[in-house]
């Protein structure tokens, strides 16, 4: 684990590198060569998992707000010697399920945007790959870091790779896109960035951990002895701006609808699949087991309004768009809003809810983004105007479209369904009202994605006047690249028990701040029964 974990996050890069360096004249080379490199760090992921997995499930001490069944600590510099209370910046990696979960799912869409782009990108392709590379060390290693500084790079240097990726590789208005996109969240994180600041200097003051960076020992500390209440508030408001920008909650939320829309296909995979999820695990790594009576007091009724709000308007916003990448990127606005309410209804129903959503919302959103990159690259068009009828055309696209529609739905038998349902009964524990008005998004979401499949693949045959041929069904290598995401969203539907178990005492831990012991002692394994 010593050496699987680091080298799963630092191969991409390596790669990337060595791509550059080589710079092959031949394109299928560099292809070849980013979809190795991918499978490797993918390969290591799963190797981690099995063996991660396979520890008996360590729940410990539950007064323990953050815990990891695995830690690899490296300190790099120590300025003990220097300064009068001792400084040490370590490398400080670590696993528990949550983040395990995630980096699978990492891993798969990273794999999946390689070769989603092996035709579609014919121009710099060298570089369009190395940033694919980089992008996936950046997203690894959010979710494998336990240090405030190492997290802090992590979630940053994300913005890079995915800047030239929509700035280069977009469509005609990319370049306001990459700009729009940077400048938000950039500026947010900023925001983030004066709250860690903040925070770090009070535990420096107070000199109760060794590590003044290590988000175990800080989580540890401030639960010993919390901060007083407008300090959690203030350190909450900040620390969490950059969060609320990348989730995106509304109003924060104007930058992602254009930067899917220009993006690549695996851009739009990538940001939606993994990249919004940054936010989300931001709150759910930093803000809730260090602050929590500022997430109980003020958490609570701001982000469950904000989240009510974007289930709402993100609904709605996408039951006007005529563009279908426009359409599935207001429903990612939508459906992060369950993820948001499940995460601070403070239960463990809610906050599992929230975690399965973010990992059912990556595979049920990158799938929509898979199927409308491959009906562009067949018609050159997203608009729902200029197509109708496509199931007797297509009909495996077809197929593929109505599944992950469903699933994306809520339909009871697939993933999506889990996260959600989950999210709103820990929610309506908490905060009936906000549950109550969230369902409304799930009535939404039915119609303005049913009311796609209508239009686009039911009815007369209807394509773009410029397509004199016959249009090819779905290929071979598509079929190989969506076949992992229909899998992983029926089997997440039908038996999502283990996982449930897995990240049950991760959540336990951070619950256990908000609610009594007893709770806790006498709680039973969730369930969707429950």
């Amino acid at each position: 684990m010593d050496i699987l974990v680091p080298l799963m996050i630092g191969l991409p890069a390596a790669g990337a590198v060595l791509l550059l360096i080589l710079r092959s004249p031949d394109a299928n080379v560099t292809r070849w060569g980013a979809l190795l490199v991918s499978a490797a760090s993918a390969a290591c992921s799963v190797a981690v998992a099995v063996h991660f997995f396979a520890i008996p499930n360590l729940a410990g001490d539950l007064s323990d707000p953050i815990a990891t069944r695995w830690q690899l600590a490296h300190t790099w510099m120590d300025y003990g010697s220097t300064l009068s209370q001792g400084l040490r910046l370590e490398f400080l990696l670590g696993l528990d399920a949550i983040s395990m979960s995630l980096v699978l799912l990492t891993s798969l869409l990273s794999l999946v945007s390689v070769l989603v782009s092996w035709r579609s990108i014919d121009k710099r392709v060298t570089e369009y790959f190395v940033c694919l590379l980089i992008l996936q060390t950046g997203m690894l290693g959010v979710f494998c870091a336990f240090d405030l500084i190492l997290f802090y790079v992590f979630f940053e240097f994300t913005l890079i790779p995915l800047f030239f990726l929509i700035g280069v590789w977009g469509g005609t208005d990319r370049q306001r896109a990459a700009k729009r996109f940077f400048i938000y969240t950039l500026c947010g994180s900023f925001v983030t960035l004066v709250g860690l600041v903040w925070l770090v200097s009070l535990v420096i003051q107070r000199g109760t951990v060794d590590s003044p960076f290590s988000l175990i020992e800080i989580a540890r500390s401030l639960h010993a002895d919390p901060l007083p209440y407008m300090v959690q508030v203030g350190l909450f408001l900040t620390i969490s701006t950059g969060f609320s920008v990348k989730v995106p909650l509304v109003p924060f939320h104007t930058w992602l609808p254009l930067a899917h829309v220009e993006a690549p296909t695996a851009g739009s995979v990538l940001l939606a699949g993994i990249l919004l999820k940054l936010g989300t695990y931001g709150f759910l790594r930093l803000c809730l087991p260090m602050f929590p009576e500022a997430c109980r007091h003020v958490g609570v009724p701001l982000m469950g309004t904000l989240g009510v709000l974007g289930i709402v308007y993100g609904a709605l916003g996408a039951l006007a768009q005529t563009d279908i990448k426009r359409l599935v990127a207001y429903s990612s606005v939508s459906h992060l809003g369950f993820c948001m309410l499940g995460l601070f209804a403070l239960n463990v129903q809610g906050i599992t809810g929230g975690v399965m959503q973010m990992l059912n919302h990556g595979l049920s959103t990158g799938g929509l983004f898979l199927v409308v990159g491959i009906l562009y690259e067949r018609y050159h068009t997203r608009q729902m105007s200029e197509l109708g009828g496509l199931a007797s055309r297509v009909p495996l696209i077809a197929c593929s479209m109505i599944f992950i529609c469903l699933s994306s739905i809520g339909l009871p038998g697939l993933n999506g369904f889990v996260g959600e349902f989950l999210s709103l009964a820990g929610m309506f524990k908490a905060q009936p009202i906000f549950a109550i008005v969230g369902t409304l998004g799930v009535v939404l979401g039915a119609w303005y994605l049913l009311a796609l499949l209508q239009k686009t693949f039911f009815g007369p045959l209807r394509e773009p006047h410029h397509i004199h041929h016959p249009v090819a069904d779905m290929s071979w290598r598509e079929g190989v690249i969506l076949a992992p995401i229909l899998f992983f969203c029926l089997f997440l539907g039908v038996y999502p028990q283990p996982l449930l178990e897995e990240i049950q005492p991760d959540v336990e831990r951070i619950v256990r701040i908000y609610d009594p012991p007893s709770t806790l002692a006498n709680a039973s394994p969730v369930t969707i029964s429950e």
